[in-house]
């Protein structure tokens, strides 16, 4: 029983690792941050740039907000369209979701923790460089557009149309066990 519940619910248990993963670099990450170190070299460039600017704590956490929309979605069409769903929705599909949960919330960390963060005299300044304040300004209203607005309007939507559905059927199936007066 509980393989076929894991075959059936792959984007649960992404969710589930994206969370452990969060959880176990928080610790990883604090734990480093709590140690004096002097960020001389190459590993010192690298622990700055991956682990004292928390890039890969926020690796999991954006990835489990993509994940999120996903699953959200994923739900969505099982519910509001599941003839659609069944004859369309693919492995394939949800695996391509999944993977990109991972690999575009790595990219996107990485990319923008490396263009950003400077090692200057042993001491590691994240998220400090900028190209230009404009950059600094686009970056934040495409953070905000993208992981609140974008996701949350996913979230609104999506569970209002199920929700909906969901009442619909509730009324059809009270309307056919009313008994008469």
């Amino acid at each position: 029983m509980a393989s076929k519940q894991h075959k059936k619910q792959p984007l649960i248990v992404n969710q589930n690792a994206l969370d452990l993963i969060s959880c176990v670099l928080l610790i990883v990450t604090y734990s480093v941050k709590m140690g004096q170190i002097s960020f001389r070299g190459a590993l010192g460039y690298w622990l700055c740039t991956l682990v004292v600017s928390e890039c890969l704590i926020w690796w999991g956490i954006v990835g489990s907000i993509i994940n999120l929309a996903a699953v959200t979605v994923e739900r969505y069409l099982k519910v509001v369209h599941p003839v659609w769903s069944k004859n369309k929705l693919r492995g394939w599909m949800v695996q391509s979701a999944m993977a990109f949960a991972w690999i575009g919330s790595l990219g996107y960390n990485v990319t923008l923790v490396l263009s950003t963060s400077v090692v200057l005299d042993g001491t590691c300044y994240a998220y400090a460089v900028w190209k230009s304040a404009t950059a600094r300004v686009v970056y934040f209203v495409w953070n905000v557009l993208s992981f609140y607005v974008v996701v949350l309007t996913i979230f609104v939507f999506c569970y209002w149309r199920i929700l909906a559905v969901i009442r619909h059927q509730a009324s059809v199936m009270a309307t056919h066990n009313a008994t008469g007066p």
